[in-house]
């Protein structure tokens, strides 16, 4: 019989076998983790991707009373406007009466009541600020410009393809829906769908990716020399 130290010996040599035998496993999977790529080629978590801030929590519904009173106001403007029949221009104005009739009340009232009055932040945009817009909306002006310059120059006729056949569908759908409740369907599925696709990642990569190898294959086979190229190469 071995003595018991020498057996804590051969176990513990026996486990720090197992240990490196088992430690290039680990690695290609960390790897292959890191290296994996998601839907439309995203290598980050998906909250990262969104922005890791406020936007990608009410998104993911990280924020569930502020996610839910967003989408519930949402809704309740659509049947507003698109149910019962009620116009912009009067839902505007009545909510500013209603608003300046009950600060006016509460202002006056509060005397009479031993309440302190509403205090007003004092807001004023600022000449940096104000810059800071005017650059943001002259580059993103820039930016369309070049883009539709590009796109008819016939250059990128991938893109190309991809801009009208996006617009025929937008334009197919339009015309199944009014333009207020197509805004409602899109601000639904943006604000339902990233929470669905976290939750069913994997599948949602799977059939996206096998979505995607037939898509090319489609496009290889149409008779266009810039899908040929891709093909040869």
């Amino acid at each position: 019989m071995l003595d018991p130290a020498v057996e804590d010996k051969i176990m513990a040599a026996t486990e720090k076998i197992e240990e490196l035998a088992a430690e290039p496993k680990l690695i290609e999977e960390k790897q292959s983790v890191s290296e994996r790529r998601h839907l439309f080629g995203r290598r980050k978590p998906l909250h990262a991707a969104l922005g890791s801030g406020k936007s990608a929590d009410i998104l993911l519904w990280r924020q569930k009373q502020l996610s839910g009173a967003i989408f519930v106001s949402a809704t309740i403007i659509w049947l507003l406007f698109e149910r019962i029949g009620y116009h912009l221009l009067p839902f505007l104005c009545h909510f500013l009466i209603l608003t300046l009739a009950i600060l006016f009340l509460w202002s006056n009232i509060s005397s009479f009541v031993n309440k302190s009055p509403p205090k007003f932040p004092d807001i004023r945009l600022s000449q940096e600020m104000c810059d800071c817009i005017a650059l943001l909306l002259k580059d993103q002006i820039n930016q369309g410009c070049l883009f539709l310059r590009e796109m008819t120059t016939g250059r990128d006729i991938k893109r190309f393809l991809s801009v009208i056949f996006t617009l025929w569908v937008v334009s197919v759908i339009g015309g199944w829906f009014e333009f207020l409740t197509l805004m409602y369907i899109l601000f639904v599925v943006l604000l339902t769908a990233p929470l669905l696709y976290e939750r069913n990642e994997d599948l949602v990569d799977a059939y996206g990716k096998k979505a995607g190898n037939e898509i090319m294959e489609a496009l290889q086979k149409l008779p266009l020399p810039f899908f040929k190229n891709n093909k040869q190469h």
